[in-house]
């Protein structure tokens, strides 16, 4: 405990550091604020009881998690930070197809970062104006809009401040990239959904104040599968390498040539390198047969046996489809994300080599052998971790609190974290004070070690 508030002391003694927590922490204030702010002309209470409120399994019940409860109040922040998620995921898939996005990733340097992060902008205002336009219909649908409100004004009024609150969003996320500690956009997703932590904790803590005994069992569950993540996402496989011998002249005898042994280092190869993405792009897949079984609904039709199973969540229909989904799209975007290319030139233009391995397509080949088998344990783990939610609700646990023992909201929550850790650490060590753990260091998404940091 005395380490706890020494570190604390630490801390608040960094002048740089302290501003930056204060700021990141008056930014994230803001923004929780804005979830409270309603769209002009809404009446909240008929918008819980309707559609938009959503259950954790379905995508209105997803959207309402990542935006922190935004979503279901039709509140100025109703699409947080979303639209520009979904930018930044086009913008990179377009950089794996499109020569000219690779170009400027990867050959024009901090032109090419401008031009995309303009590009980014852009289409998330794009984006905005079309997922603004298909939800304020929804809200309108649902009665939730007073009658005495023209249609065309709530129209045009909503449009202008949802996109409004997308930008400024976008705009607090960069500002605390910048000035504040961690990543912006990912630190306003986390507290999002933290923000329905408590609220789920206090529903089973409710549900099981006579069964002290299987709450217990419960919050034991939960810290020791958030410690298997944590332990899972900095996972990483060192590859090692060498750099070639250099000759040198000795002092005094300049016709005297004295060969220097190469230095090491080590390629550090994340075992989940795809993080979140998977799980995202499965969801995104597992909402269609749903949707699909809902519409058939609708026209008065029986959906089939496996339409009806997908739309539980706790079927095992549906958890066998949504774990072979992620275990193939961690496959698939590992493959996009790791160029076993790049790294072979760039250890060639280094001069560096991997023992035992020939420069150039020998390498890349057993990089790309090393990656293939290291991601199955990273997949299956990703996969069992996005159905274990499913799990845990067929005990009797509360859904919303269900959905923290796995699935996006723990790889986020924990991937956060140790990010904000990360930079918090480093500002200690630079300052030759104690880090956050007794040995070792904290390695955030960002804490990549050896020459995988350069690339």
């Amino acid at each position: 405990m005395n380490k706890f508030f020494t570190t604390l002391r630490n801390i608040w003694k960094i002048d740089e550091l302290r501003k930056r927590i204060l700021f990141t922490l008056g930014m994230l204030l803001i923004y929780r604020l804005g979830t409270y702010i309603v769209l002009p002309g809404v009446d909240g209470e008929k918008l819980s009881e309707g559609l938009l409120a959503g259950n954790p399994n379905d995508l209105v019940g997803l959207i309402n998690i990542f935006t922190g409860g935004a979503f279901s109040k039709a509140s100025i922040f109703a699409l947080g930070i979303m639209p520009y998620i979904s930018a930044s995921i086009i913008v990179q898939l377009l950089g794996f197809a499109v020569p000219y996005f690779q170009r400027l990733q990867q050959q024009e340097g901090e032109s090419g970062r401008k031009k995309i992060t303009q590009i980014t902008r852009l289409l998330t205002v794009a984006i905005t104006l079309v997922q603004g336009g298909g939800y304020l219909m929804a809200v309108w649908d649902q009665g939730a809009v007073s009658p005495d409100l023209p249609v065309y004004v709530f129209w045009v009024a909503g449009i202008i401040i949802l996109s409004t609150g997308t930008i400024f969003a976008m705009w607090m996320g960069e500002k605390i990239t910048d000035r504040g500690i961690g990543n912006g956009v990912s630190l306003l997703i986390t507290i999002g959904i933290i923000a329905s932590l408590p609220g789920a904790i206090a529903a089973e803590f409710t549900s099981r104040i006579s069964q002290l005994f299987f709450l217990i069992a419960e919050i034991v569950a939960l810290v020791g599968v958030v410690a298997v993540t944590v332990m899972l996402v900095q996972a990483i496989r060192k590859i090692p390498i060498q750099f070639a011998k250099r000759a040198v002249g000795r002092r005094g005898s300049s016709s005297t040539i004295a060969p220097v042994a190469g230095q090491r280092d080590h390629i550090p190869l994340k075992v989940i390198a795809a993080g979140v993405m998977p799980i995202i792009f499965a969801q995104a897949i597992m909402f269609l047969p749903a949707t699909a079984a809902q519409f058939a609904a609708r026209d008065g039709g029986t959906p089939g046996a496996f339409l009806q199973s997908m739309t539980d969540f706790t079927s095992w229909q549906y958890n066998v489809v949504y774990f072979i989904l992620v275990v193939v799209f961690t496959y698939v975007y590992t493959a996009l994300i790791v160029n076993p290319k790049q790294y072979a030139e760039y250890l060639k233009r280094q001069n560096a080599f991997i023992p035992g391995i020939k420069p150039g397509t020998k390498t890349a080949e057993f990089i790309d052998s090393v990656v293939t088998r290291i991601t199955l344990p990273g997949s299956i783990f990703l996969g069992l971790i996005s159905i274990l939610p499913a799990f845990i609700a067929l005990f009797g646990v509360n859904i919303g609190f269900a959905m923290f023992f796995g699935g996006t909201s723990l790889i986020i929550i924990v991937g956060v974290v140790l990010d904000t850790l990360q930079q918090i650490e480093s500002h200690l060590v630079m300052r030759k004070y104690d880090g956050l753990v007794k040995s070792g260091r904290l390695k955030g998404r960002s804490g990549m070690q050896g020459i995988g940091a350069s690339m």
